[in-house]
C-alpha cells in the first residue's frame, strides 16, 4: 500500500507540465532573432573543411577501383 498517494502526485505534476503556459516575451525574441552574428559561419569552419577534403579525395579513388 502507499502507492496510490505516489501515483496521484505524479499525475498532478504531470499534469501541471503538460498545461502550463508561461509568459512569452514576444519582444525579447524579436531583439534576439534580429541580432547578426558577428562572425560568419564560412570563418569558423574553414580549417576544418580543408583538413577533411583532402580525406575525402582519397576515399573517392580508392572506389573507382
Amino acid at each position: 500500500m502507499g502507492r496510490g498517494r505516489a501515483k496521484a502526485k505524479q499525475i498532478k505534476v504531470a499534469r501541471k507540465l503538460k498545461y502550463y503556459s508561461p509568459e512569452t516575451d514576444l519582444s525579447a525574441l524579436q531583439r534576439e532573432l534580429g541580432k547578426e552574428s558577428a562572425v560568419s559561419d564560412d570563418d569558423d569552419f574553414s580549417m576544418y573543411a580543408d583538413k577533411y577534403n583532402e580525406d575525402d579525395e582519397d576515399d573517392d579513388s580508392s572506389d573507382e577501383r
